[in-house]
């Protein structure tokens, strides 16, 4: 019995051995939730690994039905659901890690969600496309660099672990992919308004061939208009005159706009540590 690939789900199966034990080999936690395994390539290694507790969710019917035929010590550790629409609380006690070839069309969602849980998720492993792991891993100052480089790096410190060919997947996929490991890092607060702060980075990126002069302005203008709808969700559509801000003095804001060098500066000239305090200066 084999699994179909759908493209609909973005399945490109893994069928290089070598390269799924490597995967494995780089997870470190003794909980762990597999995200999409398919025909069970990971799930192969990681099910033997005695000090390792493990839950698998499978979106794909065919797959589940593949995974119960195949790996019945999985038991009720095999979910079949959507991991976007997961209540992640209730899947381990205590901290867990996330491990997975991730479906190339839902991966930035996937890592949001994560986002969300980051004080429960201490730990990621994942395969994802190699231009998506070149941007999380990516420093500042090349066009790479971008949103979620800055959310994921805010809260997690990346390595980028080995790249690989079209050549491992049946079907190939017409892209390169590559494997990156998230380890929680020591920040517990940003030491800034949140929301604003993700408001800053989705406005600045969303014009980030202008200076941060000229691409903050919408959300100066937004300042003015209470009645704006809000966005809650941090993975929500970059719209700078959508998302919820908080700046108490516009007027001052103004000023600052004017007068403050940062504001020359392109948004990927900028670390996390710098769009904390543009933050801290649009908060005054």
């Amino acid at each position: 019995m084999e699994v179909r690939a759908k493209k609909a789900l973005g399945q490109h199966f893994l069928t290089d051995q070598s390269i799924a034990k490597n995967i494995v080999g780089a997870l470190e936690g003794r909980q762990a939730l597999e995200v999409g395994p398919g025909m069970g390539v990971l799930t192969q290694y990681l099910l033997p690994r005695p000090e390792l507790a493990l839950k698998v969710v499978e979106i794909d019917g065919e797959s589940v039905a593949y995974l119960k035929k195949h790996y019945p010590k999985l038991g009720d550790g095999l979910i079949e659901g959507d991991f976007l629409k997961m209540d992640l609380d209730g899947i381990f006690e205590g901290e867990y890690s996330v491990i997975g070839n991730f479906p190339y069309n839902i991966s930035s969602q996937i890592f949001f969600k994560i986002l969300e849980h980051r004080d429960r998720i201490p730990e990621v492993v994942c395969m994802i496309q190699k231009e998506v792991a070149e941007r999380i891993a990516e420093k500042p100052g090349t066009k790479t660099y971008g949103i979620l480089s800055v959310f994921l790096q805010a809260w997690y410190d990346i390595e980028y672990l080995f790249t690989v060919g079209s050549g491992a997947f049946n079907p190939p996929p017409k892209v390169q992919s590559a494997v990156i490991r998230l380890t929680r890092n020591s920040r517990t607060s940003l030491g800034c308004d949140e929301k604003l702060f993700r408001t800053v980075v989705k406005t600045a990126f969303g014009q980030r061939r202008k200076t941060l002069r000229n691409s903050l302005k919408p959300l100066l203008r937004q300042a003015q208009q209470p009645s704006a709808e809000p966005i809650d969700s941090i993975a929500a559509p970059v719209s700078p005159v959508t998302e919820p801000v908080e700046v108490t003095n516009p007027p001052q804001t103004s000023q600052l706009l004017q007068s403050d060098p940062v504001f020359d500066l392109r948004p990927e000239r900028l670390s996390v540590e710098d769009f904390v305090a543009l933050t801290l200066k649009l908060q005054r």
